[in-house]
């Protein structure tokens, strides 16, 4: 009897262990179904469909909260923009989601697909490591080994302001073995540090860092909107060795022939290679935001003109399906050019904006010419039952014919 009672209080642990198990993986399969932000058209009926067994409420912060359900299909109307926030609870209970809804007015932008140089200079220098080296006595030393970190912005040496590398190093020179106080911004944290510089074998005072004042690169410029701003690229310029997201000083945009496209294959991404001449009378816009979801900024005329497309509405992240879509991308550098592709998932994770739509590239065209999706055609703007929803933002190293999207009200924000 006291064998069959264990086994019995084993079945049921086992039996407890399986439920927790699948309501577990239902809240996160729920979770990942509801977005943490729903935008609306004012003025139309928004009919969203979140397919999720749960409830909630929804209010504005003068308003009474008002009873949802997310059992059937939602419908939207509001006549202004304006701000509601929605509770959601799993089975009317467990606490799901907070949802900000936004109404928001109509909008219009030109899809562009066209490709762009891109050349940026940050704010400060960015030190990019720290490091050892000999010093006149054949000492090793390394000064800023403990005070500074990869991903810090040197703003200020002394209390001059820092406009560059090369001026942040004859400054360093002119003040020789003196103490240096540097202002430096570590994520939002802008604070003074002591460094005392040393003397190497050369002659040259040094404090042991590598440091970076600027970045260029090709991409797809993703569209043009009616007051002549831009968005671009889907995700931010990061440093290529700390990884960290530049914070701009300034920025342009220069127009850029392609000269030449390296396939993309498996474990090795692909590359469109541009020509990029950085004269002023080449620039077609200029860059004034750097960030997570994309760059940002104002267009020259050349550039309005040369994003032939016509003007198209928004597709909202509850509007985009999985299914047949298209890419605007140009690979010559002159005309943008459809191609096919199909939406395989979308992901409501707030946590990877740029991640959100998942596709995969079907147009033979354009396998044969580049393999898929490959570095430069970051930007590319998707497009679906003739509205823009997203662009093109990474690309699956493994299979270059699958890669990621970011949803285009996310670059709008």
């Amino acid at each position: 009897m006291k064998k069959i009672q264990r086994y019995r209080r084993f079945l049921y642990m086992m039996l407890g262990n399986a439920v927790c198990l699948l309501l577990c993986i239902a809240y996160v399969s729920c979770w990942h179904k509801v977005p943490g932000t729903i935008k609306i058209r004012a003025g139309m009926e928004e009919r969203i469909d979140f397919g999720v067994p749960a409830s909630g409420t929804i209010k504005r912060s003068d308003e009474a909260f008002l009873p949802v359900s997310l059992n059937h299909p939602l419908t939207f109307y509001a006549n202004l923009p304006d701000d509601y926030e929605m509770n959601v609870r799993l089975f009317g209970v467990v606490p799901l989601k907070h949802v900000n809804v936004q109404v928001i007015r109509e909008k219009e932008v030109v899809p562009a697909g066209l490709p762009i140089g891109i050349y940026v200079k940050t704010q400060g220098v960015l030190v990019i490591g720290t490091g050892e080296f000999t010093g006149f006595d054949k000492a090793k030393y390394a000064p800023s080994e403990t005070v500074l970190k990869s991903g810090d912005y040197i703003l200020k040496i002394n209390g001059t302001e820092v406009t560059g590398k090369k001026m942040f190093m004859r400054s360093l020179q002119e003040l020789g073995g003196d103490d240096l106080i540097l202002t430096i911004r570590r994520g939002d944290e802008v604070f003074d540090v002591k460094v005392v510089p040393v003397e190497d074998q050369s002659g040259t005072y040094k404090i042991g860092i590598w440091i970076r004042d600027n970045a260029q690169g090709v991409g797809t410029l993703t569209y043009i909107d009616e007051d002549g701003g831009f968005g671009a690229l889907g995700h931010g310029i990061n440093d290529t060795d700390t990884s960290t997201l530049m914070t701009l000083q300034k920025g342009t945009l220069y127009h850029t022939d392609i000269i030449g496209i390296r396939k993309g294959e498996t474990g090795n991404p692909g590359e469109l290679t541009g020509l990029i001449d950085y004269a002023d009378d080449n620039v077609i816009g200029m860059i004034e935001r750097n960030e997570e979801n994309g760059i940002f900024g104002v267009c020259k005329e050349a550039l309005e003109e040369a994003a032939t497309y016509e003007p198209v509405r928004i597709g909202l992240k509850q509007e985009v399906v999985a299914g047949p879509a298209k890419i605007l991308c140009s690979l010559d550098g002159r005309e943008a050019k459809l191609y096919d592709i199909e939406i395989t998932d979308i992901v409501y994770d707030e946590a990877h904006v740029n991640r959100e739509i998942v596709l995969r590239i079907t147009d033979e065209e354009l396998i044969r010419e580049t393999g898929g999706i490959i570095q430069g055609m970051s930007g590319a703007p998707i497009l679906q039952n003739g509205k823009l929803i997203g662009a093109v933002t990474h690309v699956f190293v493994q299979d270059a014919t699958k890669g990621y999207g970011i949803f285009i009200e996310e670059m709008l924000e």
